[in-house]
């Protein structure tokens, strides 16, 4: 994907690669490594250059959508199969200490911890697998979920489409502001592709792990 096939591709393109996107990072552990925020935002700006204000609208829904029934796959994973396989021996993200931070956040903060894990990503990735192998109540953990969907899809989206219209009185920095959002993007997945592959070349580390919930 060069830097701006994302803009020349159009509006079709953001949505099936923000919405593919949104659910891979919430859903699964890989989605540990994507960029979630910088495509949020990346979005809104390739949207403000199409004059797609009701695209960046319905967009903003539709991905929260998303972000809300891949938070509810992830809580049904961990609940099913606990944490295993997550944490890895040498691992520089999937590891005891992050596992064991992640979970020591959720435990002290409960409901509002789902909430806010939203701006945190590798947070944002595991609390729902978490929440799910400790058998937090799922009407309670999908209330949470969607508190803090709300909070963070439309935000991000609408920043980066709002933000991007302020300079469209200067259209250099307009196509500045596309270019560099969808090379942040980008570049920022192909990292994380990479990272992914490094850590699950590590053994898992079993002794860090957290049983389903039964």
């Amino acid at each position: 994907m060069s830097f701006g096939s994302l803009d020349s591709a159009g509006p079709t393109a953001v949505w099936l690669i923000t919405l593919s996107f949104i659910f891979f990072e919430c859903a699964f552990v890989f989605g540990l490594f994507l960029p979630g925020d910088s495509l949020l935002f990346a979005a809104g700006v390739v949207l403000a250059s199409h004059d797609g204000e009701l695209s960046a609208w319905l967009l903003s829904l539709a991905a929260l959508i998303v972000a809300v029934v891949g938070n509810q796959i992830g809580y049904y994973i961990g609940r099913h199969t606990g944490t295993r396989l997550l944490a890895r021996r040498g691992g520089r993200v999937l590891n005891r200490q992050n596992l064991d931070k992640a979970r020591d956040f959720l435990d002290r903060r409960g409901f509002w911890a789902v909430v806010l894990a939203r701006w945190i990503p590798w947070v944002r990735t595991l609390a729902p697998m978490i929440a799910g192998a400790a058998r937090m109540d799922p009407r309670r953990f999908m209330l949470a979920t969607t508190i803090g969907a709300i909070a963070w899809v439309p935000t991000l989206v609408l920043a980066g489409y709002y933000g991007a219209g302020l300079l469209s009185a200067v259209p250099w920095l307009e196509t500045v502001a596309v270019v560099v959002s969808v090379a942040f993007f980008v570049v920022g997945t192909a990292y994380g592709a990479y990272r992914y592959r490094q850590e699950m070349k590590k053994p898992v580390d079993e002794e860090a792990s957290l049983p389903a919930g039964g």
